[in-house]
This record gives structure tokens, sequence and C-alpha cells, in this order.
């Protein structure tokens, strides 16, 4: 390869690659941990190397122009490769000490994950644990966490992981409500039943209508896409929301609904970045968090 040819800063590069996908200054300077202004100046230095303009302003955003199109495909590539090599140099580290970046649902980040926490402060008190509580699938591969516990299997090639075991949830609801509700003991008593639902209350409503129930949207007045939430619901009363048993089970003020209901099944799998796994402190927390998360009680 000929070096001389590459007449560009490739950290301007970068600055140009985040102001792309975060469609403005502020939203890539916050997104680097920079100045605005600072990044503003990479971006024009940029252009000056390359002797072209890569923005217009469009609004109080940024769009860009042919070239910058043309040139964002390989920046991109640039920016990958630069994580690879992250992911490659941190997946050598051999020391016990040091940051994790754990992400599970808001469910698991609340009920499972703090004991199983604990224990491994007590274990590994070198090691600082950070917890991303979200519902959506966080991107190991940009490094965005290094473990995740999640209710799928990863499909990405450079992604391992371990099925723990399969989940159970069931429906349940405050002893009051139920009391209120007539106590129900058939699936058709639950159709003049109120549900918490969820943003996906449709998949909802056919998962429960397959294991024997007659719902429709107006069985769920009240909706939420945080499930802590979801769950101080049923716990007020407002409503039959869905839960993992064993979760479920340690609170006394709730009773399960309709106990001869099949329940739905949710596999359980721990999942780190191939590479990242290497890491004798990742590998320590990965088999640490499997065999205490297979020692939930099911």
């Amino acid at each position: 390869m000929d070096w001389r040819s590459v007449n560009f800063d490739w950290n301007r590069a970068r600055a140009f690659l985040v102001t792309a996908e975060e469609g403005s200054l502020s939203a890539a300077a916050r997104a680097l941990g920079m100045a605005q202004p600072t990044l503003g100046r990479q971006v024009s230095a940029l252009e000056d190397e390359l002797g072209v303009v890569l923005f217009e302003r469009v609004g109080k955003g940024l769009a860009l122009t042919p070239n910058g199109l043309d040139l964002l495909d390989h920046v991109r590539a640039m920016g990958e490769a630069a994580g690879r090599v992250s992911l490659t140099a941190g997946g050598q580290a051999q020391s016990i000490e040091g940051n994790i970046c754990v992400t599970a649902s808001e469910i698991y980040a609340a009920y499972l994950l703090p004991p199983i926490v604990a224990k491994l402060r007590l274990e590994a008190p070198g090691i600082e644990i950070e917890i991303v509580a979200s519902n959506s699938a966080i991107d190991l591969r940009r490094r965005e966490a290094d473990i995740a516990i999640r209710n799928f299997r990863p499909t990405q090639p450079d992604l391992i992981a371990k099925k723990i075991r399969d989940d159970r949830a069931r429906l349940y609801a405050a002893a009051d409500y139920l009391d209120r509700l007539g106590n129900p003991a058939t699936p058709q008593d639950l159709s003049r039943a109120d549900f918490i639902g969820f943003d996906t209350t449709g998949t909802m409503i056919e998962g429960l209508n397959r294991l024997g129930l007659s719902l429709t949207r107006r069985n769920f007045p009240v909706l939420t896409t945080n499930h802590l939430v979801h769950w101080e619901l049923v716990k007020q009363g407002v409503g039959i929301g869905v839960f993992p048993e064993a979760i479920a089970e340690s609170e006394p003020t709730i009773r399960e609904v309709l106990p001869g209901l099949d329940p739905m099944i949710f596999p359980i799998w721990l999942t780190a970045h191939r590479e990242l796994n290497t890491s004798r402190r990742v590998r320590m927390v990965f088999d640490f968090l499997a065999e205490e998360l297979a020692a939930v009680k099911k």
C-alpha cells in the first residue's frame, strides 16, 4: 500500500462518520464526548483535506452531499475495522480487574441480577459492573455492552451464546383484583378481565388466545412499554399481567391466575462477542452469570 497517498486524518474521518450517522453536529458531539465547535472544525478540516463538500444544511440538521454519500460506505468500513481492533485488543486483556458492562431486560436487570452482582462483588471485588437495563437488543458488536442476557438466540456469526435454561412466565394479578373479578376458574371467565398490555399487544393477544383465552384489544385498557411499570400496575390491582414465575411467586400480594394454564416459555441466552470472550475478565463474569442464572429457582 502506498501510505503517502493517504492524505487525510483518520480522527477527522471518524468525526465525519459519526456526524453522518447522528444527523447533526450537536448529536455527534454528544456521542463522541467532545465540544461541538471542535467537532465542526474536524469535519471542516476533512473537507479541506479531501477538497470536497461533505454536508449541506437542511433546517437545523445536516444532509450528506453526493460526495459525502460516495465516501460514507468507505469511512463506515474504516469505523467497523477500528471497532474490531478495539475488540481484539480488549479480548487479550488477562487482568481480572476492570469494567464489565452487562445488559439485560428491565425485569432481569431489576430482579435477577442484583443478588448475582452482590455475590460477584464479594468474589471479585476488582471488577466494576455496569448494568444496562433495556428491552432493546444492545449491540455487542459496537461494544455497547460486553455480555447480554437475552430471551433469543443471536444469529450474528461474531457473537457466541450459551443457552442457560428455559424461563416460564404465567398470568398474575393482585388478590383483591381477582376477588373483584369473582375469582375466575376457566379461560372463558377471563373474557371480561382487564389486562396490562405492552406495545406489542397484538402479539400478546395472539399468544394468550393460543392458550385457550378469548381476548380482544378491549381487554387491554392500559398499556406500557416498561416492564417494571407493568408489574407495579399489576400489584396495584389494575389488571392481569404476564411475569416470570420465579420472580412473581416471591410477591405475597400476587396470585397466579388459572394455575392449570400452560406457561409461556422464554429461553435465557447468555451472549458475548467472540473476541471479547477470550478475555479472562469477561470469561470469568460470563461463566459466573451462567452458573448463577442456571441456579435461579425455576
